[in-house]
């Protein structure tokens, strides 16, 4: 089967973490004819509050400016130098880096913001970094506000500039990485999501967002298996089911795509889509496929 369909990144999103929006992506080989595309569902990186749940966890003690990019930073929550060193010398994550379910809290709020609150951040941001240049919360807080705005182009520099100064920070990985997926720079982003999921390696959303990446670098079995721990630490993670479901249908694995995707339409109903169009039905049991090509009759052999 050599169908051929466009992927919306969300991040994710997924695939982004800003809004819907359409690439390129083919089963098997790179398409070359895009007027046999379909369509793929629209997907955010940040992931669906209503099938993650992430917008009902809330941010735990460790939440700091640096990693929540908005939040005013606790003063019983910065930490010291010498802890700041020890992390570092011990290629650990940031001694106030946010858990996996605050850290999803976070970008699930953050993505219900309007533009003006994305506006304020940017300049909150500028005026920081003019007194202090080389702050690294600073920097994040206006880089994320930059790919708010899809001013991706110009947020790469400030993501790029927080991780010189704060290296072991993944919400700085993680966001550059949607970015970049958000740039069409997937291989970069892979990496991005690989080093977020290094620093905290129970991060759904960034082995999400890698798998997302690797999606549209044709890579669909290594896919899976980003996909399969973005479940196994969320099982109700909706988005991971769905991709994974399409992923499971560009090598043919009809059964184990429609499992996937009949479970992502019972958490999300907007999944439907999906399941009807990749594993199409009849009565919802049989997978559509397509029509065999008309065999070329062979010449009779000559009557003697």
């Amino acid at each position: 089967m050599k169908s051929r369909f466009r992927s919306p990144l969300a991040a994710l999103g997924l695939l982004a973490f800003l809004s819907n929006c359409a690439t390129t992506v083919k089963e098997k080989e790179k398409p070359s004819n895009t007027s046999q595309s379909i369509s793929m569902p629209a997907v955010s990186i940040a992931s669906r509050s209503d099938s993650t749940g992430a917008a009902t966890t809330a941010p735990d003690a460790r939440t700091t400016g640096a990693a929540s990019g908005i939040a005013a930073t606790p003063a019983t929550a910065v930490a010291s130098d010498a802890a700041i060193a020890a992390a570092l010398a011990a290629d650990r994550a940031a001694p106030n880096t946010l858990s996996a379910a605050a850290a999803s809290a976070e970008r699930a709020r953050e993505k219900k913001l309007a533009t003006a609150d994305y506006r304020q951040m940017l300049a909150d941001a500028d005026a920081t970094l003019k007194a202090r240049p080389k702050d690294a919360a600073a920097l994040l807080k206006r880089a994320k506000a930059k790919s708010y705005l899809k001013e991706y182009a110009s947020a790469l520099p400030d993501y790029t500039s927080a991780i010189k100064y704060e290296r072991n920070n993944p919400d700085a990985y993680y966001n550059r990485g949607v970015n970049r997926l958000m740039m069409k720079q997937y291989k970069a982003a892979a990496t991005d999501f690989a080093t977020a999921i290094k620093y905290r390696p129970d991060d759904k959303e960034s082995f999400f967002g890698r798998g997302v990446a690797k999606m549209q670098m044709y890579q669909y079995k290594p896919a899976v298996a980003d996909f399969s721990r973005a479940i196994q630490l969320d099982s109700t993670y909706a988005d991971a089911w769905e991709y994974r479901g399409i992923s499971y249908s560009s090598f043919d694995k009809l059964s184990e795509a429609r499992r996937d995707l009949e479970r992502a339409a019972k958490l999300n109903p907007e999944a439907a889509k999906t399941l009807r169009r990749y594993v199409g039905t009849d009565e919802g049991k049989a997978p559509i496929k397509p029509a065999p090509a008309p065999r070329t009759p062979r010449p009779m052999p000559a009557k003697k």
